[in-house]
């Protein structure tokens, strides 16, 4: 009995035994460490939200495009340089204001003109029997005492228009290259008085020469030589760059002649042929804007300046 328990624990024995180095041949697992929680920067990019960028500056070009709204209003076309070798043109009516700030220079017929007419402002500047060859000589005007000729009263103040009408007296002269040059030495001396006024030369009305023959008027009054006048006038009036008025068809009936209910002595016009002289000025404006565009752009350029 007592070997068989030797040999049941020896048995046992080298069951455990046998056991222990079966165990033994199996190859060890080795625990892992948990990996280390990823880092911000290792973290999968796809599930971020990728950090907003800074807009790209454009380099901008030298003129950037503008908006239809924005685009510049095309060039002008240049305005025309005003034709001195025509008279004025009509243009719309102006009222009797415009020529509150008017000087009329001229001899009896002006004066007239003035009184009858209905005008109602402009500086009476005349002087009966007043010829453009004394017209920078005869004290016509008397001032607070003092004596002046019709161009030293004009300078006492600036006007911004300039009528002359003289040539009827001077048809007795027969001097028609002196009645040219005169005419434009006195649209010189308005001119340095008045550099801002324009400058309007008014052609001569004509005559009714039978009246002028039945009243005892004179005998060079005749309508062939006022119309070379005229021609000279006009001459001038585009040498000097100034407004020529032609007034002479206006009044001129059919044989060329101031009808003959227009004046009681063929020279001087009756109070309605005045109020149509009056209604041909105010139909026969234009500016000094127009007349010298150039020097009004260099006054603005000058300002600007």
């Amino acid at each position: 009995m007592r070997k068989r328990t030797i040999s049941l624990f020896i048995a046992g024995f080298l069951l455990v035994n046998l056991l222990s180095a079966c165990g033994s041949s199996q190859p060890q697992t080795q625990t892992q460490e948990p990996p280390a929680a990823p880092t911000e920067e290792q973290t999968n990019l796809s599930d971020r939200t990728p950090a907003p960028q800074p807009p790209v500056q454009k380099q901008k070009p030298d003129a950037e495009p503008q908006s239809p709204d924005e685009a510049p209003a095309a060039p002008q076309p240049e305005q025309p340089e005003y034709d001195f070798s025509q008279p004025v043109p009509e243009s719309e009516a102006v009222d009797n204001s415009y020529f509150e700030d008017a000087a009329f220079i001229g001899d009896s017929r002006t004066d007239g003109f003035l009184i009858y007419s209905g005008i109602g402002c402009g500086e009476n500047l005349t002087s009966n029997g007043l010829s453009i060859f004394k017209l920078a000589e005869k004290k016509a005007i008397t001032i607070d005492g003092n004596q002046y000729t019709l161009l030293e009263a004009l300078a006492l103040k600036q006007y911004g228009k300039v009528y002359l009408s003289l040539g009827i007296n001077e048809l007795g002269y027969y001097n028609d290259q002196g009645f040219y040059d005169s005419y434009c030495q006195a649209i010189d001396l308005i001119r340095e008085s008045q550099p801002n006024a324009v400058i309007y030369i008014q052609g001569l009305i004509p005559l009714n020469e039978d009246v002028i023959a039945e009243t005892g008027g004179a005998s060079y009054l005749k309508n062939d030589h006022l119309q070379i006048y005229n021609d000279l006038m006009k001459k001038a009036a585009e040498e000097k760059q100034v407004a020529f008025l032609d007034l002479n068809p206006v009044f001129a009936d059919e044989n060329g002649q101031l009808p003959r209910d227009a004046s009681a002595d063929g020279v001087h016009l009756r109070k309605a042929y005045c109020q149509q002289w009056l209604d041909y000025l105010k139909t026969h404006t234009v500016s000094y804007d127009t007349l010298y565009p150039s020097q009004e752009n260099s006054a603005s350029s000058s300002a600007e300046s």
